[in-house]
């Protein structure tokens, strides 16, 4: 059987996969950072700007550019979960995850009977071919987000549930709940710690650690061992274009 989930595939055999995030609800955006070489797309739901349709079509164009197609969901349901599943994700990344409880919910919502409770009817998955009932529950991908002091703590037990493929750390909102500036050295150090522990955790549990960052500190967050690694996005990506393109006419 031809495997979907090459992303997956390729992380399990412990080579770290570079994606890009898609937030401006355009489909064709998402393609883009497919044909630049990302070899997934995760659309972000929680802060973005998607609707069903325009979500269900960037997975298709997001699969005929080459890369794997995935999304953030908004929060954590049941049915948020299994209708992006039904469009044709095959990640999804479950944002504020603190406890094992909130990561058993996920899990359950991720995977077909008897692993999970995941509601039959993904008729927007034909394009995997006729053998996607039996094999979704292999090929599907769940990164739980840790990013809080409490998700922290509760990292290892988190990293244990089953069902649970990976992490995806959110520095930010980490250094938001810990109350941190990170402008100043020791909350650096803090937050780093905190990360550390995190990856700990995720190898200690045989799982993927991954990471939301951004071009200037992706390397180094490869180089630390984190293998789903987020690095840039549309946003960013349209803005910082066009700023250094203007910067440089205006200094000429």
């Amino acid at each position: 059987m031809l495997r979907w989930n090459v992303v997956k595939e390729k992380m399990l055999a412990g080579k770290p996969s570079i994606g890009g995030l898609a937030a401006l609800g355009s489909p064709l955006a998402a393609e883009l950072l497919a044909l630049a070489g990302s070899e997934y797309v995760l659309l972000d739901d929680q802060h973005g700007i998607w609707d069903p349709k325009s979500a269900m079509d960037a997975f298709r164009s997001i699969r005929l550019a080459g890369a794997v197609p995935m999304v953030r969901v908004g929060k954590n349901d049941f049915y948020l979960i299994g209708a992006m599943l039904d469009r044709g994700a095959l990640g999804i990344i479950v944002p504020m995850v603190h406890t094992p409880a909130d990561a058993e919910s996920a899990a359950f919502a991720m995977r077909y009977p008897p692993r999970g409770g995941r509601s039959e009817g993904a008729y927007g998955c034909r394009m995997y071919g006729p053998d996607y009932r039996t094999a979704a529950n292999d090929e599907v991908f769940l990164a739980v987000q840790i990013e809080s002091g409490q998700a922290v703590e509760n990292a290892e037990a988190i990293m244990r549930v089953e069902g649970v493929d990976a992490c995806w750390i959110g520095p930010a909102d980490l250094a938001n709940s810990m109350g941190l500036d990170l402008r100043q050295p020791a909350d650096q150090r803090r937050h780093e710690d905190a990360i550390r522990h995190v990856l700990a955790a995720c190898r200690q549990a045989g799982k993927i650690p991954g990471i939301a960052c951004n071009p200037d500190n992706a390397q180094k967050y490869l180089a630390m061992g984190f293998l789903f690694v987020t690095a840039f996005g549309d946003s960013w990506s349209v803005y910082d274009g066009a700023r250094a393109v203007l910067t440089q006419l205006h200094t000429e």
